[in-house]
């Protein structure tokens, strides 16, 4: 096939209109909008009333820079003019509420960037909101940012997997909200009035993603004196490479939550499950994307095979040791995941040293996929409380439970005249503590992965030189 080039993220259209961070008006917009944000409560409004308030006077003559910095802006970015104009219009209407709790649903239904996703296209958006993985609170936040679309990936989109809400994008500036772990935008954490019937983009910033896996990928192969193979030592040392794998994986894994043998609702919305259960879900959806890069990679994609690495690493490296141990489902799924290569042999740890078969690691973590697909397909014939157990019990077929645990004691062990939701209850907060492994590498890892707090592709590159 015609060889795939890494994109040129000032490629063509509108990528090579004027930079906005560059503009005059973004500091303006990023200042006035960091001024706001420490007055505001958690549900995004300001209490005028209370003690140390600012006066109505000077919220609102913050808010006007916003307004008029975004008006400035907004001819650099003519696709995004009836967004800015809608978005206008909900922070004046803020500003007559007194500043009560923010209604952004007008500019976030004229935000359409799915609509038209253009490689290199840049979008300025401003809402209050919670960023995942970041700040809990409906603050503003401010974004730039640009989008990821290559013709190799539009072309893949198109012929296979089929995702029109996902953009793939990278960030050119922000507010505190993204000086944090979050690496998505998602319309479902915007402060409205009411949930729109249906919300028509998620993105997900694959540059942040690329670089902290960078990052904790390099410390990692270093702690554990892992040999790479040479052509992913280079990927984990090229940003944009990475950045290429992450866009298809997150592409992948996002479309791969509809599809399949699925037998409950698969973003499990409004559900009280097992952690694990989400866990298991969160790891399906990565494995299928490795699935899928295995025979991107046999076709001639050299995508393929970056993204097969990218999943065993993040997944065994970084997931595992980040973030606290309570329902960390994606931690589990980590864990999960290096038991399996390592029961069967393709991961080993001796003399302090880990060591991965090759050529194995691709049939063995497709196996581990299928015992799960196999476990989802089973389970449309189950009553719910007996497929959590049989999910409970693939994990534990490679995790040792926590010794308190009640639910490794089996159904007799619990109250089953309670409704499955109350059983949750029973599950300890870490159903499936670290091993040795992951204790002694969580003490040298862990000040790397907070060092990423906040990362982008440039300030990866201004620490590596």
């Amino acid at each position: 096939m015609t060889e795939i080039l890494v994109h040129d993220v000032l490629g063509s259209g509108s990528a090579a209109a004027e930079r906005v961070v560059d503009h005059p008006a973004w500091p303006v917009l990023r200042n006035a909008v960091e001024e706001i944000r420490p007055w505001q409560s958690k549900d995004g409004s300001i209490d005028l009333d209370a003690e140390g308030a600012p006066s109505a006077a000077v919220v609102g003559a913050a808010l006007a820079r916003v307004v008029g910095a975004v008006e400035e802006l907004s001819p650099l970015l003519p696709h995004d003019a009836a967004y800015h104009r809608a978005l206008v219009g909900d922070l004046r209407r803020w500003a007559d509420s007194g500043f009560a709790v923010p209604d952004f649903l007008d500019s976030l239904l004229a935000f359409q960037p799915a609509r038209s996703r253009a490689d290199g296209r840049q979008h300025l958006v401003v809402f209050a909101m919670y960023t995942q993985n970041g700040n809990p609170d409906r603050n503003l936040e401010a974004v730039v940012l640009r989008m990821v679309w290559p013709e190799w990936l539009a072309d893949l989109e198109a012929t296979r997997y089929d995702n029109p809400l996902f953009c793939g994008i990278t960030f050119e500036g922000f507010t505190s909200g993204y000086d944090t772990n979050s690496a998505v935008l998602f319309p479902e954490t915007i402060a409205v009035r009411e949930a729109p019937d249906r919300f028509s983009w998620g993105g997900i910033f694959c540059d942040r993603e690329a670089a902290r896996f960078r990052r904790v990928t390099e410390a990692a192969v270093d702690l554990l004196g892992l040999e790479l193979p040479a052509d992913i030592q280079e990927m984990v040392g090229d940003q944009q490479r990475c950045e290429q794998a992450f866009v298809l994986w997150d592409m992948v894994h996002d479309r791969t939550h509809s599809h399949g043998d699925l037998p409950f609702d698969p973003f499990m919305i409004k559900q009280r499950q097992p952690f694990w259960m989400y866990g298991l879900e969160e790891l399906r959806c990565d494995l299928t994307a490795f699935k899928e890069a295995v025979k991107l990679e046999a076709e001639g994609f050299p995508q393929g095979r970056d993204v097969q690495y990218a999943v065993l690493f993040d997944r065994m490296f970084r997931f595992p040791v980040t973030g606290e141990r309570v329902r960390n489902y994606d931690g589990l799924g980590g864990q999960l995941l290096f038991a399996y290569l390592h029961k069967h042999d393709v991961v080993r740890w001796t003399d302090n040293t880990l060591k991965i078969d090759w050529d194995r690691a691709p049939q063995v973590t497709n196996e581990l996929c299928g015992e799960i697909e196999k476990l989802y397909r089973d389970g449309i014939d189950r009553p719910k409380l007996v497929h959590w157990f049989a999910a409970y019990d693939l994990v534990a077929e490679y995790l040792s439970p926590h010794p308190g645990s009640r639910w490794a004691k089996g159904p007799d062990a619990l109250d089953l005249t309670q409704p499955p939701r109350k059983l949750v209850d029973d599950v300890l907060p870490d159903e499936f503590p670290l091993s040795m492994f992951y204790e002694a590498l969580s003490k040298k890892l862990k000040h790397v992965v907070a060092a990423t707090k906040g990362i982008t592709a440039a300030s990866a590159e201004r620490v590596a030189a």
